[in-house]
């Protein structure tokens, strides 16, 4: 027994606690991205095909491996597609500066409180999890339709005559957007804020340095990794955002997430749709690497000055 014991706490134990998240990430996301990959390189059939062709197997059982290009063709043949990745990476980038914007002051405020009010205003943050998603979008409905209770408010006070439309817009999508992921948001950089030395404060006030010039020269290129964590946490579901824009948004203005939808259960394309699926993947990698490398870039400058 004693042994085993100290195998598993040993050097087997350790290579077994660091490969347990790596065969998760590689049984439910890596296989499912190959076999999404290969689909989308799959000859298009129309209705829902069956699987062995689509992987490529011959009647007889055989695997041959064919490439077909059409779909990915068509992401830049119709203008549809290009429009519908657009507006996605224009409303994820939106919502993301929204949530910065006002995510980085409650922060901040949340970080610089007593020791006993932080844990009640983490729970005020995280409080809106505790209720389904959709039931969260379905209050906003409420609240944003013609005779909800923003208009009925306005109304009331005399402010306006007739209803604003405020359902069905982008307007409407990036309100409910930034509301969803802003604590996505924040609690990245309340982490980073809260670990933030003072002394670094007092000893850029004691120097003459203005609030403002301590937060710009201190505070801020400190709380950077809590910045591009939070942004890359809204950012990247963000573009693949689906259930707000279709409740919310208008009909005529499709994210890509909807444009899945439909080539999946209305077309019955699996290969385009796989196709328009996996290049919003490879899409979201530039954004990412970028951001690591700077990430990388910074600590490295740190490192050198130090």
């Amino acid at each position: 027994m004693r042994p085993l014991l100290s195998l598993v706490s040993g050097a087997w134990g350790r290579r077994i606690v660091i490969g347990l998240p790596f065969l998760w990430l590689a049984l439910f996301f890596l296989l499912p991205f190959l076999v999404t990959l290969k689909i989308a390189f799959s000859p298009s059939i129309n209705g829902i095909p069956p699987i062995g062709p689509i992987l490529g197997l011959t009647d007889d059982g055989a695997l041959r491996i064919t490439l077909h290009i059409e779909n990915w063709s068509y992401l830049f043949q119709d203008p549809s597609y290009v429009i519908a990745y657009g507006r996605s990476l224009l409303t994820a980038a939106i919502t993301t500066v929204l949530c910065l914007v006002i995510g980085y002051p409650m922060a901040y405020r949340i970080a610089r409180a007593s020791p006993r009010m932080r844990p009640l205003l983490l729970i005020l943050v995280i409080m809106p999890f505790w209720t389904s998603f959709l039931i969260r979008v379905y209050a906003w409905i409420g609240i944003l339709k013609d005779n909800g209770l923003i208009n009925n408010f306005l109304l009331w006070t005399r402010i306006i005559h007739q209803p604003l439309q405020m359902m069905n817009t982008q307007f409407a999508v990036h309100l409910v957007m930034t509301y969803a992921y802003l604590p996505f948001m924040l609690l990245p950089l309340y982490t980073t804020l809260e670990k933030l030395d003072l002394s670094l404060l007092e000893a850029a006030s004691d120097l003459g340095g203005r609030p403002i010039i301590s937060f710009l020269t201190v505070t801020l290129p400190l709380s950077l990794p809590g910045i591009v964590a939070g942004s890359l946490l809204v950012f990247i579901p963000a573009v693949g955002e689906f259930i707000i824009p279709t409740l919310v948004g208008s009909p005529g203005h499709q994210m890509i997430a909807s444009v899945v939808f439909d080539e999946f259960f209305s077309n019955r394309d699996w290969p385009t749709a796989s196709a328009v699926a996996t290049a919003v993947v490879l899409l979201l990698l530039v954004p990412i690497l970028a951001l690591v490398w700077l990430r990388q870039r910074n600590d490295a400058k740190l490192i050198a000055s130090s």
